[in-house]
């Protein structure tokens, strides 16, 4: 499933449970179609209660490959106003301008994430997570420790992860390879970038600095600097 349809069921994930029951025709056409198998029926039937069902058929959907998405659409014959919603926001990711997202700067991709970043990155993740933190390097086992230190609190489970990765890794947890393993998984990277509140703040650093070295050359002091600058902006966004 595209990276823009999972962040859609993420954001919309609490409507849709509250919207739409699926143990109807919703679970049957997406079964007829081949993104649903035996099990993964069973394994929505056997939820008790009918929002349950909908937030396992969500959890599920994202792992089904590129028609999910489509044919999750098409199996809402009975929710026409929650499809219209759907394909609605739909349109409004895909027309939303990549200047919207801020690219991050090099000198912050070499540093590893505050745990504050990482619980921020928590919150933004679904089922994916696994996935996640075992290209970064974690065990299944790993996993399941998390699980069962933090039973009922999926976020926890996920920064514990992050902070066990953290841990091991040392200096070698940075923010690229984690930037990395959420390409690989095809997670929406804006989820560890910033908009456009940190984009102004850098240009305006960036447009005090080359008006005061406008007859200075580009040096390793002035560079450092401006790395300085840019960094402490950083994490000055991430701590509002």
């Amino acid at each position: 499933m595209d990276a823009r349809d999972k962040q859609l069921l993420r954001s919309l994930r609490l409507e849709l449970c509250t919207e739409v029951l699926v143990d109807g025709l919703v679970i049957q056409y997406l079964y007829q179609e081949g993104i649903l198998t035996d099990s993964h029926v069973q394994e929505i039937k056997a939820q008790t209660t009918s929002q349950r069902k909908t937030m396992m058929l969500l959890d599920i959907l994202p792992t089904r490959g590129p028609r999910a998405f489509d044919a999750f659409l098409d199996s809402l014959q009975e929710f026409p106003w929650v499809k219209d919603k759907l394909m609605l926001k739909r349109k409004e990711m895909t027309i939303q301008e990549p200047s919207d997202l801020a690219e991050v700067a090099p000198c912050i991709l070499k540093m590893s994430p505050t745990d504050q970043q990482l619980n921020k990155l928590a919150r933004s993740l679904g089922p994916e997570w696994e996935h996640v933190v075992l290209c970064l390097g974690l065990s299944h086992t790993d996993i399941y420790r998390c699980k069962v230190n933090h039973p009922h609190n999926l976020q926890s489970q996920i920064v514990a992860a992050f902070v066990l990765w953290k841990q091991r890794l040392g200096k070698k947890a940075t923010i690229q390879s984690l930037h990395t393993s959420l390409m690989a998984e095809e997670v929406d990277p804006s989820v560890i970038q910033c908009g456009k509140p940190f984009q102004s703040k850098c240009t305006d650093i960036l447009q005090i600095h080359m008006s005061t070295a406008e007859h200075r050359e580009w040096d390793e002091d002035f560079e450092e600097i401006l790395t300085v600058r840019l960094t402490r902006a950083w994490f000055a966004y991430w701590e509002r």
